[in-house]
């Protein structure tokens, strides 16, 4: 039996291959007829260009159901699918290109000229485009073609999509998802979210990370349900389409900007089988304000890049403020201190994980992919957490100093090695801060070698604006005389969170 992920998938489809499987409100509609052919031109094309099983398709383009086709289309082929984030910038761009060294890469019709010249320094493939409107040169390419006949038999572990994670060090690394380890998750989530006939997503996630791309569109097509594809998430237009669905996944700024708009409550969610939230802490205020104006408790998950979903609050039974459940059937977890030893119950360590999702390592980094496993087959997420004696776990923080922000991850190292490299600058400490939109907003500490330097916060903020995506730039600036330290001189940024903690609240 085949292990691709495309082929489970396709067995989900409804009977009757009429039905709409993706709706564009106010654009266009596809049946699962439609979704099956584009899929299946797709990768006759992809299959024309060379690429071949084990070749990595890159892709950084704006929300589309063509985009979704593309995906789809790299699994069916047996090629590796390398979703990027459409805010990176130019170097970024230059430095994943060249690690996963792709056959073809999909971008968007305005970055054709610097994607091309990207490829060509980095060892890259073929360029082509595709836009949110449906243009560029890969639909282009695919008029005419009839699809390909055949899925690719694979096995289970066969890498299906790399999807980086940024590194703590600056580097960013490219977790090897398989498509077992996609298809183990997929049904586990389809299971015991109690997916039914007659479920409909209303999908407003982007689709360059975990949440989006597999989480929730892979339980939506192993159901055979429609899903309404908002292009990015307004909270009006989500109201506007609510009545019409029955299941949402959203990360915890999603819900705050829904509690913003007067005009949420039960009514718009009368229909509405399922709120799900992830990617970032859900804050207890927002859980029970929710509920107030809903009806709907959020049952709030727990995933990463490295494994999707680990944990889930039940379906049926009580979900707790702060707590993202017990783990996942098949899906073992254990809390540990840094020498690896098990914590006793109730005690706060570092999250240790083991189970089907969990990814098979890191791309080129057999190293570090190393480090990160314990001999047992454990893997270290670096979260801190604790079991509660029903086995539900609670995330308190982060080993790692890592910043979610509206569900992205952002590292610090990352951000503060821009602030250290600015003429006038002396050192900065990057760290994450308490906001009501966001869940978390980056913010920094920075101190000036030079008094006399023409530097100050929004100075600094441009320049770091010039250089890096739109989600990693700082909110605040803090330019100060010194930053705080311990005795053994490492930058104390506990006391930065406590020192500023109050900064985006009222």
């Amino acid at each position: 039996m085949s292990g691709n992920l495309y082929r489970a998938l396709s067995d989900g489809f409804p009977d009757d291959r009429t039905r709409i499987a993706i709706e564009v409100p106010g654009g266009a509609c596809f049946s699962f007829a439609a979704l099956d052919e584009a899929v299946g031109r797709i990768s006759q094309l992809l299959l024309d260009l060379g690429v071949r099983r084990g070749g990595r398709v890159m892709t950084q383009v704006e929300k589309s159901p063509e985009a979704v086709f593309l995906y789809l289309a790299t699994l069916r082929i047996g090629a590796i699918f390398v979703p990027l984030n459409p805010a990176y910038r130019e170097a970024e761009m230059g430095t994943f290109i060249a690690d996963a060294e792709p056959a073809v890469i999909v971008g968007q019709p305005r970055s054709e000229a610097m994607l091309g010249k990207l490829a060509r320094a980095h060892g890259g493939g073929i360029v082509l485009t595709l836009g949110q409107d449906a243009s560029g040169s890969l639909l282009d390419r695919i008029d005419g073609l009839a699809p390909a006949p055949r899925i690719a038999d694979l096995g289970a572990d066969e890498i299906a999509a790399i999807v980086y994670t940024s590194g703590t060090t600056g580097r960013s690394k490219g977790a090897m998802l398989s498509h077992g380890n996609l298809l183990s998750n997929a049904d586990t989530l389809h299971r015991i979210w109690g997916w039914r006939d007659g479920d409909v997503l209303l999908h407003a996630l982007p689709i360059y990370h975990v949440h989006g791309l597999f989480i929730a569109l892979h339980c939506a097509l192993l159901n055979g349900s429609r899903v309404i594809f908002l292009p990015r998430f307004e909270a009006r237009a989500v109201i506007a389409q609510l009545p019409r669905a029955s299941v949402f996944m959203g990360v915890p700024t999603f819900y705050t900007r829904l509690l913003g708009e007067p005009e949420f409550g039960m009514e718009a969610c009368a229909n509405m089988r399922l709120f799900i939230a992830g990617s970032a802490p859900l804050l207890p205020e927002t859980f029970a304000q929710f509920e107030a104006r809903s009806g709907h408790r959020i049952l709030e998950r727990y995933g990463m890049t490295e494994a999707g979903m680990i944990t889930s609050n039940p379906l049926q039974g009580e979900r707790r403020p702060g707590s993202v459940g017990p783990p996942l059937p098949g899906v073992s977890v254990r809390v540990a201190g840094e020498d690896g030893q098990a914590m006793a119950q109730g005690e706060v360590g570092v999250l240790e994980i083991k189970g089907p999702n969990v990814f098979r390592g890191y791309w080129r980094m057999e190293e570090k992919t190393a480090e990160e496993f314990r001999e047992d087959g454990y893997f270290i997420t670096g979260d801190l957490a604790r079991i509660d004696e029903d086995g539900a776990v609670a995330i308190v923080g982060r080993a790692k100093d890592m910043v979610v922000c509206g569900g992205l991850n952002v590292y610090p190292k990352e951000i503060e090695a821009v602030i250290d490299a600015l003429d006038g600058v002396g050192e900065s400490a990057v760290f994450g801060l308490p906001h009501p939109d966001f869940g978390e907003a980056v913010a920094a500490e920075v101190t000036l070698d030079n008094p006399h330097a023409d530097l100050d916060e929004a100075r600094i903020i441009e320049s770091v604006r010039a250089q890096l995506s739109g989600f990693k730039v700082p909110k605040r600036v803090f330019v100060v005389d010194a930053l705080p330290r311990n005795p053994m001189g490492k930058v104390q940024k506990k006391t930065l969170r406590e020192r500023y903690a109050e900064t985006f609240k009222g």
